[in-house]
């Protein structure tokens, strides 16, 4: 007797025939993918959090070592919040924000709340570091060979990147091996406690630093520093400064001055003399003070404001001109080729800004360039150089820049106007200037208001006209701070915190708070004079 037998399509049909043994098979197949995937999720994000967490201890390691206990405070409650985020079941909307929330910190909130920090202290060139560090600087800087020293026979050697002397001592033979911050000490070899001695053609190709290498012979620095021009011999500096650590003061020995600590960040003598470099401090609002009080620095400051709201204004208002005409003529359906017109007008915006500014200043030489030369028939016209042509040549190059944007804006506008309103205007018996006063302009406004209001916010801190085509020249003679009379407030204070050799990040950083206080006081008010927000509501 033969058995029958299903063939595949039969028992495909008995599957397909019993819905319930299929919904639970589909059933446990997707709880098995759910299991896989949960746990790849799971060992990613303890992968990732570790490495977060790895970092955070490192910075906060760090960060207590330097004793910016703040910082590291700040640190360690936000790395416990984000790992109680995504390690505690549910908070689903929180594990999404978190990422965006710690980048807001890190690049936003953290930047603002450094920068008023900054603002408060006399952060800057001779001010950035600790008196620790000011008193070790002045004490090397001032150092002189002693007369008739004793001869050291050295050999420099290596631990960690840092480099050391390994001194004989010349009577007794012992060695000792010292750093920039680390005082003699004696050792049996220097390989045995780690060190790596160079050989003559690394030593030479270290020369440099080797030349700036001073180790001083005990704790106390005014006993000395062993120094070597060849690396083969050390001599005995001492400085001309005496530290005197209990009464607090460094005293010239050569001409006897008392330079003391009066808490402004530097040894100060009877008479206000400084010597520097001295160390970071907290001077409270002094650096606001200074903004507006000391006469080299508050005559340059309010020429500067005055011609900073002079710029973004005229900007903001010729670009605007310009743009809404050339909108209203490109608008006009009678106008042929229309588009290749627009097309032509929005090139100077497709073009990098700080480009066309070189260009320009190119145009702009006085001995070569393309508008005295060509233009003018051979002037020589200082439009760089002259304070009043300087901030003209601004406004071409700007209105030239920004013309484009504003008649796209004015194009878009324009054209959401819609028509029934216009022809209703016209039936009334109103002219085609009256129709665009009345009518087209208000309405223009609603959409265009906003974008005047951030067009001046940007033209207010423009710094890649101002310094690309004249670096915001000419000069001011009498101003004791780098700033010129086309500078903006934006180009002063990267002058100021960026270029020359008195560096001031504390008043840089003060003058960054007043521009944004007067940003965001003058866009406050603009929004509420012309009702947009309202409106956009």
């Amino acid at each position: 007797m033969t058995i029958p037998t299903l063939d595949t399509d039969d028992r495909a049909s008995d599957r397909r025939a019993d819905p319930a043994t299929e919904r639970r098979r589909r059933r446990a197949a997707a709880f098995a993918d759910a299991a896989s995937a949960g746990w790849k999720v799971w060992l990613f994000k303890i992968v990732a959090l570790g490495i977060v967490d790895a970092m955070a201890i490192y910075a906060i390691l760090v960060l207590v070592v330097q004793e910016q206990w703040v910082v590291a405070g700040a640190i360690a409650v936000g790395v416990v919040i984000l790992n109680a985020v995504y390690l505690i079941p549910g908070l689903l909307p929180a594990k999404y924000l978190a990422p965006g929330l710690v980048f807001l910190f890190i690049f936003q909130i953290f930047v603002v709340l450094y920068t008023v920090y900054i603002a408060f202290t006399n952060y800057g060139s001779g001010h950035n570091s600790t008196k620790e560090d000011a008193i070790t600087s002045l004490l090397q800087q001032s150092q002189t060979r002693v007369e008739d020293s004793a001869t050291y026979p050295v050999q420099i050697a290596t631990r960690d990147g840092e480099f050391f002397l390994v001194v004989e001592d010349p009577e007794t033979g012992d060695l000792s091996v010292g750093g920039t911050e680390q005082p003699l000490e004696s050792v049996s070899s220097p390989e045995a406690a780690g060190y790596e001695v160079l050989d003559f053609s690394q030593i030479l190709a270290n020369q440099a630093e080797i030349g700036a290498l001073a180790v001083p012979l005990d704790d106390d620095l005014n006993d000395g520093y062993l120094r070597t021009t060849d690396g083969s011999n050390a001599y005995l500096f001492q400085s001309s400064l005496e530290w005197d650590p209990v009464a607090d003061t460094m005293t010239d020995t050569e001409t006897g001055t008392v330079y003391r600590d009066i808490g402004t960040g530097a040894f100060t003598a009877d008479d206000g003399t400084e010597i520097l470099p001295g160390w970071q401090v907290w001077v409270g609002g002094e650096n606001f003070v200074r903004a507006v009080t000391e006469e080299s620095i508050r005559g340059p400051f309010i020429a500067v404001l005055v011609w900073t709201f002079v710029f973004a204004f005229l900007s903001v208002a010729t670009t605007f001109v310009l743009g809404l005409f050339l909108a209203i003529v490109f608008n006009d359906p009678k106008m042929k080729s229309r588009k290749y017109y627009r097309v032509i007008l929005i090139l100077p915006y497709a073009f990098p800004a700080f480009l066309s500014a070189l260009i320009w200043a190119g145009m702009f030489n006085q001995d070569f360039g393309f508008i005295n030369q060509v233009l003018l028939g051979g002037a020589s016209i200082p439009w760089l150089l002259d304070p009043i042509l300087a901030k003209v040549a601004i406004l071409i190059v700007n209105l030239w820049l920004g013309f484009p944007y504003m008649f796209l804006v004015c194009t878009g506008a324009l054209q959401s106007i819609p028509d029934d309103i216009q022809e209703a205007g016209r039936v009334d018996g109103a002219g085609v200037w009256q129709v665009f006063r009345h009518i087209k302009f208000p309405l223009l406004l609603v959409s265009v208001a906003p974008l005047l209001i951030s067009s001046f916010a940007f033209n207010f801190n423009n710094f890649n006209i101002v310094y690309m085509l004249t670096n915001g020249g000419p000069r001011f003679a009498d101003a004791s701070i780098n700033v010129g009379a086309t500078d903006i407030l934006i180009s002063m204070v990267y002058k100021v915190a960026f270029v020359g050799a008195n560096r001031d990040y504390g008043l840089a950083s003060a003058f960054s708070i007043i521009i944004f206080i007067l940003v965001a006081v003058i866009s406050y008010v603009s929004f509420r004079q012309t009702k947009v927000l309202e409106e956009l509501n």
